[in-house]
Formats: C-alpha cells, sequence, structure tokens
C-alpha cells in the first residue's frame, strides 16, 4: 500500500472549489478550538487555493440555500453522517474527515472490509475501540458512548465493547471479532499500519470511526474517498 502523497483529501478538490465543513459544536468539541482532523482539513484546503466554509449540522440547509452554486465536496464530523447525507444533494461529494484520516494514514480498502463485517456480529461478539488520544472522556464521546450505542443498537445489548486510549493497544487482539479505530490524527501512518498488522496476523478486522459509522447508517457507498 505504497503512499505517494501526505495530501487529506486527494483529488477530491482542485484550486477554486467550494468546500462546506460540518464541525458540530456540541459537549463533546474542546472548548475554544477546533479539534486537529479539522484544523489539518481547513489548513490543507487554504493551501489548495480552495474556498472553505464552516458550519454547524444545524446550519447546512440554510449555508448550501445561500450559494450561488453547489459545493464540489462537503466534509462532516463522522457522527452527524447521515444527518449530512439527507440534506446534500446526490450529485456533491460526501466524505467526513475521519474517512480522509482513514484513508491518508491507513488501508482504505482494509478499512472499507471492515466495517462490512459489523453485519456479522452477534449478542456475542466482542469489538475493540481505539482511540489515539488518552484524554478524559466528554459528554457524549463518541468513541466510548455514542459509537457503542450504534453498535448495540444494531446488534443488540449484550455485544461486548472494550474501549482503550493512547498506548493501551491489547497485545493480544485475538479475543475481538472487530478492532474499530479512531482517526488516528495524533498517530503517524506507520503507527496505524503497524496496528492494522497486528490485527491481520491476528485474523481481526479492523476498521474506523468514519467508515464504522457510514456503514452503519446505510450511507457507505455514498462517501467519497481521496
Amino acid at each position: 500500500d505504497a503512499k505517494t502523497t501526505d495530501s487529506i483529501v486527494g483529488s477530491l478538490v482542485e484550486s477554486g472549489d467550494r468546500v462546506v465543513l460540518v464541525m458540530p459544536q456540541d459537549a463533546s468539541a474542546p472548548k475554544g478550538r477546533l479539534i486537529l482532523p479539522q484544523v489539518q482539513t481547513l489548513r490543507e484546503l487554504l493551501d489548495r487555493h480552495c474556498t472553505p466554509i464552516c458550519c454547524q449540522p444545524e446550519e447546512l440547509e440554510h449555508t448550501l440555500a445561500g450559494l450561488t452554486e453547489l459545493p464540489k465536496l462537503v466534509i462532516t464530523d463522522s457522527q452527524v453522517f447521515g444527518y449530512v447525507a439527507e440534506r446534500v444533494p446526490e450529485g456533491v461529494a460526501l466524505t467526513s474527515f475521519s474517512v480522509l484520516l482513514a484513508c491518508n494514514k491507513g488501508d482504505r480498502e482494509a478499512f472499507m472490509q471492515g466495517a462490512r463485517v459489523i453485519d456479522s456480529l452477534t449478542e456475542r461478539s466482542r469489538v475493540l475501540i481505539a482511540e489515539a488520544c488518552s484524554h478524559a472522556p466528554q459528554t457524549e464521546d463518541i468513541g466510548r458512548v455514542k459509537l457503542p450505542r450504534m453498535l448495540r443498537q444494531r446488534v443488540g445489548e449484550g455485544l461486548q465493547v472494550d474501549v482503550v486510549g493512547g498506548a493501551d493497544f491489547p497485545a493480544d487482539l485475538t479475543p475481538y471479532d472487530l478492532v474499530i479505530h479512531c482517526g488516528a490524527c495524533m498517530f503517524t501512518r506507520s503507527h496505524v499500519l503497524s496496528r492494522l498488522a497486528r490485527a491481520q496476523s491476528a485474523c481481526v478486522p479492523m476498521t474506523n470511526y468514519g467508515f464504522a459509522i457510514a456503514h452503519l447508517q446505510g450511507i457507505l457507498g455514498r462517501v467519497s474517498l481521496p
């Protein structure tokens, strides 16, 4: 899986394109600042001479209606993927910050296949959610609250979900049926690929937040990849 560019948005945009960034600023967002994937993506869009337009989910329809022409791309926080997909016209490319980072730092084909494994999970299955950050959990934290809830709504309340953060990645992954990793904005590509290799050597599929949430919400086929 050779990497030829450090680009986050890749071929999804060109100079002069308008790009809408949907960034919820809820209780789980850090006070007074943007999270790193949003900052990195915004900076790249500016460097690529695109025109970024930022809004929160509830302003999306108003934002799109106020444009003289549709944007080339909409990038959203994964946790509102379904909400945003319902409001973005079919002809507009749609992706998420987490999906972009997954493609930038990992193996998108492996993550795509891993997301589809969700369909085969049962209440006897065990899932590992791995976060690169070791931050204190916020209200409605995506990795510790929202994603486990979405998985159990699909699979059943008996599904076992373990959450680890930072360097706390289990040496033995064989007890798990699926690993779901965050966007890993704090990790290098080689670190993410080393974790993927460990999962593959244990015959455990691995995916990422963005791919998993898109699949859970039935829009994985709609998502554009860089």
